[in-house]
């Protein structure tokens, strides 16, 4: 798992305290210690961060764990005690980048809040990550990925028409957000290299993560009053570009939007008298008539194997792929020649693959340093480090503070 530890990376040095739980916040450290940063992870005694417990457990603990969490640290401390927030004012002295996703206020009841943080250490960087943000009227409500989803107009547009609107099938509202929070601790962290070492707060919602994905949607509707409804497998406004079944029953995606592609994928399919149509030349022609194109592409996809489809499509240099499931990702050889597919180990040293480091860097590659910790693997070390005596460590597990 472990790539060239020779090779520096661009944060190392970089310290990360991460009180973060489920996707969104420890998705973004896991992408920051791929990359250099060390992570801190606080934890609840005794039960962990829940994403322990999602999905499929292997000996009790998910395999997803395995995968979000590696790079990390574990260190258990209850926050709710006055010597976990103790703890963590220590640590903030030490960090660069504080990353925590509860729901606003929770850290200032706590006595954790930006203003007090600051004055500890004023170079730090807070990463905030909440459904609605630290502002507005409805900061205070729960706010999940699936409500980040439907309010930043994802939802609306997931699905066949005139059906109930479906989830993507993964939390995207988290790991989007998780993404724009990543840039956001980048470019803090390039304000503060500029301005003397002033630190910031990143104030990341998740509907605004989504709803920063919508495109053309808002701008449609203030022109032209127009509510983008969902339209399945193709993509409303940009012709061709749809899902094909083919004779064996398999779909074929098939992207001809573009002018030249458009033409290559006509005269492939028999039919260089639509491809020489002025009326197609341009997508707003097709658009107009996508529902006729798609029926001419559709035909000529019935009457062949995806297999045949695919080829015939790829010698014409026409974009297309099939609708791959995780047994095709892990047996695909474009997958394992990029290095998408880690070999790693769980807690007892089962093998696990695992996804991947993504964006790949040429001089400056990301890497898997350690497996994910198990619960409270560091609390020692790192509490010892703070100057914190082996006989307070001691009082503290057993008032259940760590």
């Amino acid at each position: 798992m472990k790539g060239s530890e020779s090779m520096s990376k661009p944060l190392d040095g970089i310290k990360v305290l991460e009180l973060g739980q489920l996707i969104a916040g420890p998705f973004a450290c896991k992408m920051l210690a791929e990359f250099g940063a060390e992570v801190i992870k606080i934890e609840p005694p005794e039960t962990g961060d829940p994403l322990r417990k999602w999905r499929l457990l292997h000996e009790g603990t998910s395999v997803w764990w395995a995968s979000q969490s590696r790079n990390k640290q574990s260190v258990t401390l209850d926050l709710r005690q006055p010597e976990g927030q103790e703890v963590i004012r220590l640590l903030i002295k030490e960090v660069d980048v504080l990353v925590e996703n509860f729901r606003p206020g929770t850290l200032e009841k706590w006595g954790l809040g930006w203003d007090e943080l600051k004055k500890i250490n004023p170079k730090l960087i807070m990463l905030r990550v909440s459904g609605y943000g630290q502002t507005g009227p409805y900061k205070d409500l729960a706010g999940f990925g699936v409500v980040g989803e439907a309010m930043g107009g994802l939802r609306h547009l997931s699905g066949e028409p005139g059906r109930p609107p479906v989830r993507v099938g993964v939390s995207i509202g988290d790991s989007l957000s998780a993404l724009h929070g990543v840039i956001g601790v980048l470019l803090a962290l390039r304000h503060r290299d500029q301005h003397q070492g002033e630190g910031q707060v990143i104030d990341v919602a998740l509907y605004e993560s989504v709803f920063n994905m919508m495109e053309s949607m808002v701008a449609e509707y203030s022109v032209f009053n127009e509510i983008r409804q969902p339209a399945g497998s193709s993509l409303p406004g940009i012709t061709p570009s749809n899902a094909y079944r083919c004779a064996d029953g398999k779909y074929a995606l098939i992207a001809g939007n573009g002018d030249s592609i458009f033409k290559r994928l006509m005269s492939l399919i028999g039919r260089d008298d639509i491809g020489e149509d002025p009326a197609f030349a341009h997508n707003d022609g097709r658009a107009k008539q996508a529902e006729y194109i798609d029926g001419i592409i559709g035909q000529w996809a019935a009457q062949h194997s995806l297999e045949y489809v695919l080829e015939a499509l790829h010698e014409s240099r026409i974009p297309a792929g099939k609708i791959y499931d995780v047994a095709d990702i892990v047996n695909d050889p474009h997958y394992k020649a990029r290095d998408m597919l880690l070999q790693g180990e769980l807690e007892d040293g089962t093998p696990v693959t695992l996804p991947g480091i993504v964006p790949k860097l040429s001089a400056t590659p990301g890497e898997v340093r350690r497996k994910a910790p198990t619960l409270g693997q560091d609390t020692e070390k790192v509490l010892a480090g703070l100057g914190i005596s082996e006989a307070t460590r001691s009082l503290w597990r057993k008032q259940g503070i760590i």
